[in-house]
């Protein structure tokens, strides 16, 4: 099979509008008395693609707010839904907007990661507390990516505290890269390390040259024991106190595929990532 001209690969607008209200269909978070749509988009496409589209980029806006609207009434008009409540005899679960307004963002991809085709979409609830949240607002923010001429996605799930809590302080990090001197309070149970982008979103973003990998890290703590370990998911390796650890993936058709490996981390500890930039990792008493 021959490689695709450029104008076969690219998306029809359509497709891209198809994209954001696909990644609302599948990230509804549901509470107890309604069902949440993510309420901000943010579309990254390639730079060629974008500089196509650049200038329909309002009507592209407008008309994919309108998708989004017409999906809600779609998914609370289905007979379904109506059959659950009558069974139930309990008011419907409305499906909503999670915020009073849809926002939608369309950018190029600064990181020259995605090809062209690729529509790569970030969506989040908005975090403002409501009535029905109960404890604490909605706790997910979503990316998903279509490639190719059946797409696939893939998650990254951050969790956030409820905004009356103050985050525990678990571990410090501090380092220097090419952007200065920095801190890093770990308050969450995983941080993945690396130079990040688009594609490879991380907790941690280090401002380094390609030595350091996109996602090169990730440190877990295993709450039952208060320990933390330290996962490799790097190119050019990790290092603990100047000690080595072993790969934490496999390389299994051509893709990555954690086995599950990973190093205990001492209390104080100097991590590696390839050669170029240390961090001093501290934990917490």
């Amino acid at each position: 099979m021959g490689i695709l001209s450029a104008a076969r690969r690219r998306r029809q607008a359509r497709d891209i509008i198809d994209a954001v209200v696909s990644n609302m269909r599948q990230n509804l978070e549901r509470l107890k008395y309604s069902t949440l749509a993510p309420s901000r988009y943010t579309v990254y496409l390639h730079p060629a693609e974008f500089e196509r589209m650049e200038t329909i980029v309002p009507v592209l806006q407008e008309q994919t707010i309108r998708a989004l609207d017409e999906e809600l009434r779609r998914l609370n008009a289905a007979p379904g839904r109506r059959r659950w409540r009558r069974r139930a005899a309990e008011p419907e679960s409305e499906v909503r907007n999670a915020a009073t307004d849809w926002h939608i963002t369309f950018l190029a991809d600064p990181d020259e990661e995605l090809k062209e085709g690729d529509v790569f979409v970030d969506s989040e609830l908005l975090r403002r507390a409501r009535p029905d949240f109960g404890l604490g607002a909605p706790t997910r923010k979503v990316v998903t990516r279509h490639a190719g001429p059946s797409p696939a996605t893939i998650e990254h799930t951050i969790g956030f505290p409820p905004p009356a809590s103050r985050p525990r302080l678990l571990a410090r990090i501090e380092y220097d890269d090419e952007a200065g001197h920095h801190f890093y309070d770990v308050t969450e149970e995983c941080v993945t390390i690396g130079r990040g982008g688009v594609v490879h979103p991380v907790d941690l973003r280090i401002a380094s040259s390609a030595e350091v990998s996109r996602e090169h890290a990730r440190i877990r703590r295993d709450a039952a024991r208060d320990r933390f370990f330290l996962i490799d998911l790097s190119t050019r390796g990790t290092t603990v106190n100047g000690c080595p650890v072993a790969r934490g993936f496999d390389e299994v058709d051509g893709r990555k595929q954690e086995n599950g490996s990973e190093t205990l981390l001492p209390d104080i500890a100097k991590i590696g990532l390839a050669g170029m930039v240390f961090l001093d990792f501290r934990k917490r008493p």
